[in-house]
């Protein structure tokens, strides 16, 4: 199943691109699936920013990692935000 991910301010930073669409395997297609794909793909930069960010699923806020990711999915990876 295919999944697009978008990387916002410092997670964009630490894996160097603003999007990516790759493949996820269907039996693991979840959330959690998909940040251990980023932190893969990515390595140690990715892997100190991750879980410190939010997550976006085509739009909604994620707070159970397990939850199931459709073919053609947004995903946004969101870190911490300074400011008021």
């Amino acid at each position: 199943m295919r999944l697009t991910v978008r990387y916002f301010a410092g997670a964009r930073a630490a894996v160097g691109v603003s999007e990516e669409s790759f493949e996820l395997p269907g039996d693991a297609a979840t959330v959690q699936a998909a940040i251990e794909a980023v932190r893969s793909r990515h390595g140690a930069k990715a892997a100190r920013v991750l879980p410190a960010c939010s997550y976006l699923l085509d739009g909604v806020a994620v707070r159970d990692h397990d939850t199931a990711v459709c073919s053609g999915a947004q995903l946004d990876v969101l870190p911490p935000f300074a400011g008021g």
